[in-house]
Parts: structure tokens; C-alpha cells; sequence
């Protein structure tokens, strides 16, 4: 007699989290009909501390942890993330097993209820040094206050009148059905998004048999996030650097954006190149180490 599949997957207790490792738990319903696809879902560190920046209290690396201890201890077979928010070091252990095919990657501006255009003597609610810098050059007259916590808290502490706007990833409102509340798409061109933004990381162990994944895994994420990720970690950008990287690929090629900044000299400088997919990862090498260059030689 076949033995029933079970597979559990780990989430984020967010309702964002919950509905995008729903994704991943339809996907496996259908492969495995007769199986038993089980959510688990926990608080992790990143969610709990709410009163200051990621960039004050670890990084993103702080929305895994748990999640990976659990896969570690076998409590979990799955783990779901959004790319964005995975360290751009993924520990040997627990290797990515598929992205999903992208959401829309743009970052978008949302305004409280009922306004049409943004009151700059109130503050934009944004936590993003990446997102505060590219808004900036568009709106110089802008002032920015920090948000924290989930998109429903953020929108929340938007239309109580706290702050003019704030700006989010279109994804996430996307998946929550929130589409609605988007006042202003940014295209990529004037806000690069965050390398990985609209991709779901699927993580498992080592052991993990990843013909689990057939049919999910996305051949276009899979080189987008290969670019976008190798050209964070050559400027050591962990996730709350102001580092940006967005690849469009098409047929077999692809054009990675990227924006690089100096702590020390706090200039920014943005460029793109082009190549073939199936060199992804030295294309985002190359043009991190251009724009490098171009920033540190600038006097």
C-alpha cells in the first residue's frame, strides 16, 4: 500500500504570508490529491519587533529564522518567503527548491481613503532607505516618517491620517485583493524594486525530494533571481541596504537594472546591462562591480 504524502509547510502568521503559502499548498493539493498539505504558522522575530527599523534591529534575516529552525528540526518540510525578504546567504542546509512565477514586481504609491493627490505637510510612511532615495529624485519636496508592521497595520495608520501616503510593493496588495488602494504604479525604470520583489522562494532541506516543486518552479524567476541576488551579494547588501535590482528577461535574454549606494559618500548611482539568462549570476556580478566603480570614482 503507497504511504500518504504529508508535507508541512512553514509560514509567517501575516495574512500575506498565509495567502501566499496557500499558493504553494493548492500547488501540492493538486499534485497530491490523496495527500495531506498542512500549514503551520509562527511568530518570527522580525514580526515581533515593531517600534524600530530593520536596518536597527538585524535585517530581514529576522523574518526566517524561525522558520528555518523549524525545517532544521523536521517540524516543517516547507518553508515560504517572499524573495525579497530571504538573506542573500541561504544556509547550505536549506536550499531554495523553487520561485514562483513573478507577481507584479513594481513598487506603487497608496494614498489614504478618499485623497487623490499626496499632502506634503504631512510625512510619506516609508521604512525603505531603497524606496525613500528613488522617491526622492521624483518628489524632492517629500518628507519621509518610519512604518512598521504588516499591510494592513500600515494602511490602518494611513487612513487614521498619520502620514500623506506610503509606499508599497504591488504584490502584496495584489495577493491580498487590495489592488484597489493603488493610486500610482512606479515602473521599474523610475524605482527599481528590491531584488527577488514578487518572487516566492520555496525552501526545504537537503533530503527534500524537489520533483515536489514540477509544474510550480518558474524558469524566468529562477534567472531573474539569480541576477538580482548575485548583484546584492557582490556589494554585500544584506536586505536592508538601499542596494535595488530588477531583471526583465525575454526569450533568452535579459536586462538586469541595478542602483548601488554609498554609505560614505551618500550618492546613489543606477545603470543596466544586458546579456544572455544563462548568465545570470555574472551579469549581476559585472554590472554591481560597474556601478561600484562609478560611485567610488565619483568625486
Amino acid at each position: 500500500m503507497e504511504t500518504k504524502t504529508e508535507i508541512r509547510i512553514g509560514s509567517r502568521e501575516s495574512k500575506l504570508a498565509v495567502i501566499q503559502s496557500e499558493i504553494v499548498q493548492r500547488h501540492l493539493q493538486e499534485k497530491y490529491p490523496e495527500g495531506e498539505i498542512t500549514l503551520i504558522t509562527m511568530k518570527t522575530t522580525g514580526d515581533k519587533i515593531l517600534d524600530r527599523t530593520l536596518d536597527k534591529i538585524g535585517g530581514k534575516g529576522l523574518f526566517v529564522k524561525e522558520l528555518d529552525l523549524a525545517l532544521m528540526e523536521k517540524r516543517t518540510d516547507l518553508s515560504v518567503h517572499s524573495l525579497k525578504d530571504m538573506p542573500m546567504k541561504v544556509p547550505e542546509e536549506l536550499p531554495i527548491l523553487a520561485f514562483s512565477r513573478r507577481e507584479d514586481p513594481r513598487d506603487v504609491l497608496v494614498l489614504p481613503k478618499g485623497k487623490t493627490e499626496i499632502d506634503f505637510s504631512k510625512p510619506i510612511g516609508c521604512s525603505s532607505m531603497r524606496r525613500i532615495l528613488q522617491f526622492q529624485k521624483l518628489y524632492p519636496q517629500a518628507v519621509f516618517k518610519p512604518i512598521r508592521g504588516n499591510v494592513q497595520t500600515r494602511l490602518r495608520k494611513l487612513d487614521d491620517g498619520e502620514y500623506s501616503a506610503t509606499l508599497l510593493a504591488a504584490a502584496g496588495l495584489k495577493r491580498l485583493g487590495l489592488e484597489n488602494r493603488i493610486s500610482r504604479y512606479f515602473e521599474p525604470e523610475e524605482m527599481i524594486p528590491a531584488a527577488g520583489q514578487g518572487i516566492l522562494a520555496v525552501q526545504g532541506r537537503k533530503d527534500t525530494d524537489v520533483s515536489c516543486m514540477e509544474g510550480f518552479a518558474d524558469q524566468d524567476a529562477l534567472w531573474a533571481a539569480l541576477a538580482e541576488r548575485s548583484f546584492v551579494r557582490t556589494l554585500d547588501g544584506g536586505c536592508s541596504s538601499p542596494i535595488a535590482a530588477y531583471a526583465k528577461t525575454n526569450g533568452g535574454t535579459m536586462t538586469l537594472l541595478g542602483l548601488y549606494y554609498s554609505e560614505t559618500k551618500k550618492v546613489y548611482e543606477t545603470g543596466s546591462i544586458q546579456g544572455n539568462c544563462a548568465d545570470a549570476e555574472n551579469l549581476g556580478k559585472a554590472l554591481a562591480e560597474h556601478l561600484r566603480h562609478e560611485v567610488e570614482e565619483s568625486v
